[in-house]
């Protein structure tokens, strides 16, 4: 139990359905669904829409989503990418011709087809209750009247502004300036996309007026895009890969989202003492590091459109993991393994939900770096990820840019399962980290049996990029053992990660914990 005469937050509790988001309107209205008879899914898409008023730096219609889920009394977990495909017409060749060594992060290249709102239109009908004309009602209503801003929204908008171009810099700003915490949001042209959603279904996104929209302006800008491209856009239902760890399953999102790179890193890490460790001292630290590179190593040269790469057993492997444990010095860093693909703090939203019928739904939904391309269209304001820039350029690599590809995915839902058993739904949002926040996570309850709640409050840090990231709750003794060790210490600029979970207990009871990383909360029903 926490000692309270320090600052934290408890667990929130309850038996007939929970949400924990990183947005508390976000978390109300889940609630609010699940009181009007909606199921987990009904509650997570209206939160997740939600989120994009909400939060719109992190994500929106114009971006991509993954979702874990069983069904009422069922404990098989199901998968669904709604993740978007490059223009049939990309070409890395193209863009080496142009000189260019990666895809441009804020140029029409970078920009693939949103994924999220058939992944949603798809859900809503298969697996929801309600139906999307009440459970979009709530975003329509909020991107109306308008969301006042968060702190933690206000401290990344700021961050990030500068990405914002044309007519993104008229939507996405007021009055020409960055919004202020407790300025309102409004969203008038979204509102009136989701409205012909909620009327119409997936068609009023992807063909007509709204396609049409997002096409001129990104054509405008030399996009290769087409009507085909937006048209033939559809989700997958797929099939979670597994690991486990200390006695629970984790489950994670198969390629071309990084999960499988979690259960890869904790199976280096099962090769070490690690509860015999101080949980916040410099070897346990230093070891998660060191397995990181490794395991980021080895999804840099995998992990991709799975139509692209095989070998995924491979990478799964319990000799795989015990080759790159081997590699390690528990003494002494290595150099970064191979170079990260993306900087650490690219933008995400999480919501899980659990029902009273204990349907669990683990859902992110990400238009990848803040704001995304910085690029909106001209009638709606929708903003477009940059998720193409997640390929390379690397002639022969299986995520190389080319038409139709699934680029490497950064976002990752996850469920943990015990003996068969749906146990939690949850996420840790940060980009590149989150597999290392999901192996941290799950090292924090089984390693050191921390509450839920302490083992996402209790301090992260994140090798990237030859740099050993390391936030403000590790003492100075600490970082100074692990600069002797050989890692290249630096304070993090922002916080990492952001973390959501629901435990569904032994007894039937939902414990919820929220990142604090964040403005949002677990809240019960």
């Amino acid at each position: 139990m926490r000692d309270f005469q320090f600052p934290g937050r408890s667990e929130v509790l309850s038996t007939e359905g929970m949400c924990a988001t990183s947005h508390p309107l976000a978390a109300k209205v889940a609630m609010d669904i699940l009181g009007q008879g909606g199921n987990a899914m009904d509650a997570a898409i209206a939160a997740g829409v939600l989120l994009g008023i909400c939060e719109p730096q992190m994500t929106g219609l114009g971006g991509d989503c993954f979702v874990l889920y069983n069904r009422a009394g069922e404990d098989k977990v199901n998968a669904l990418n709604g993740s978007g495909r490059s223009p049939a017409a990309a070409s890395a060749d193209r863009l080496r011709a142009l000189g260019h060594t990666i895809v441009p992060k804020t140029g029409p290249e970078s920009v693939t087809i949103p994924g999220a709102v058939d992944a949603f239109c798809r859900l809503a009908e298969s697996e929801g209750r309600l139906g999307l004309d009440t459970i979009l009602q709530p975003a329509i209503r909020y991107a109306e009247t308008g969301v006042p801003i968060a702190p933690r929204v206000a401290f990344d908008w700021e961050i990030a502004a500068d990405t914002l171009q044309g007519a993104a810099r008229e939507y996405y700003l007021i009055d020409g300036q960055v919004p202020k915490v407790g300025q309102l949001f409004r969203s008038p042209g979204q509102a009136e996309v989701l409205r012909r959603l909620a009327r119409d279904g997936r068609d009023a996104f992807y063909h007509g007026e709204v396609a049409e929209d997002m096409l001129a302006t990104l054509n405008g800008l030399g996009g290769v895009h087409t009507a085909e491209d937006f048209e033939q856009t559809a989700s997958t239902p797929t099939e979670p890969v597994s690991g486990t760890y200390k006695g629970v399953e984790l489950l994670e999102h198969p390629p071309n989202g990084q999960g499988a790179t979690a259960i890869l890193l904790l199976n280096i890490l099962k090769h070490f003492d690690i509860p015999n460790m101080d949980p916040w001292g410099a070897q346990r630290l230093h070891l998660e590091a060191e397995a990181t590179k490794l395991a980021y190593d080895a999804r840099n040269r995998f992990i991709a459109d799975p139509d692209h790469t095989a070998g995924l057993d491979r990478f799964l492997a319990p000799e795989t993991a015990e080759k790159l444990a081997s590699l390690i010095d528990p003494s002494r860093a290595m150099p970064a393994a191979a170079p990260l693909t993306e900087a650490v703090h690219k933008d995400t939203v999480y919501v899980t939900v659990v029902d009273r019928d204990r349907m669990a739904v683990s859902l992110i939904y990400s238009i990848f770096s803040s704001f995304g391309s910085g690029i909106a269209s001209e009638k709606f304001g929708i903003l477009l990820q940059n998720r193409g820039s997640g390929f390379n350029l690397e002639p022969g690599h299986p995520n190389e840019l080319g038409g139709g590809k699934r680029p490497m995915h950064t976002i990752i839902p996850a469920m943990l399962r015990d003996n068969g058993r749906i146990l939690m739904p949850f996420g840790v949002m940060g980009g590149a980290y989150q597999p290392t926040g999901h192996a941290r996570l799950l090292s924090n309850l089984r390693d050191f049996g921390l509450e839920l709640q302490h083992s996402i409050d209790a301090p992260r840090a994140f090798a990237d990029g030859g740099i050993l990231r390391i936030e403000r709750g590790y003492s100075a003794k600490v970082r100074k053992q692990l600069s002797e060790m050989g890692h290249i210490v630096e304070i993090a600029e922002t916080p990492l990660g952001g973390a959501q979970a629901i435990r569904i207990r032994d007894d039937g009871v939902l414990e919820g914990a929220s990142d604090p990383r964040k403005d949002g909360c677990a809240l019960g029903y």
